[in-house]
């Protein structure tokens, strides 16, 4: 049987930097996620790793079990991602962090009319504000890596004008009133 990983005693700042940092609403999600296993054991010292990865969103077993390891072995610093091999980055952390504040932000506060971000919206918006071009799959994948989440939003029904030169012609007329059943058979 395996041995229960717990959670070592924190200083007081731990506690407070930790706990800022699992209610931060500006950190990176995955940091913040990583910060909610911590929480989680320091408020229930019965609680498992594993379970405690579970309440914070992880799916795999081993997840929090390894996020309470490298805390006690590092402290803070250990929830951060380490270095990865690999290319190096195209766009530097300012970038990605201006891609971010432009998402969390509403349209309309900055004059645009509309009141949803789509891909498009936003790649053009910030190639406009920052020069900078960044393909559909970069700006997926720092959007959902923030724990953003897209709306689908239905374009037949609103552009069907534009789609279909024909349309109205082939809807028919649809603002004579209808009858009632009573006088259509009479």
């Amino acid at each position: 049987m395996r041995k229960a990983v717990k959670l070592r005693t924190l200083t007081t700042e731990e506690e407070t930097e930790i706990g800022k940092l699992a209610a931060s609403r500006k950190a990176a999600h995955r940091l913040v996620q990583r910060a909610k296993v911590i929480v989680a054991m320091q408020d229930d010292p019965n609680l498992h790793a594993t379970q405690a990865g579970q309440q914070a969103g992880f799916s795999g077993r081993q997840s929090g079990v390894d996020w309470v390891k490298r805390f006690n072995a590092e402290g803070i610093a250990g929830l951060e991602d380490k270095p990865k091999a690999g290319r190096p980055l195209t766009h530097p952390q300012t970038v990605r962090s201006a891609l971010i504040a432009l998402a969390r932000t509403k349209p309309e506060s900055l004059g645009y009319p509309f009141k949803l971000w789509t891909l498009e919206r936003i790649q053009t918006a910030f190639q406009e504000r920052e020069g900078v071009h960044l393909s559909d799959s970069t700006i997926w994948e720092w959007v959902e890596g923030e724990g953003f989440r897209w709306k689908r939003q239905e374009s037949w029904f609103h552009n069907a004008e534009k789609a279909d030169p024909e349309f109205v012609e082939k809807r028919g007329a649809s603002s004579e009133p209808t009858k009632p059943a009573s006088q259509a058979r009479a």
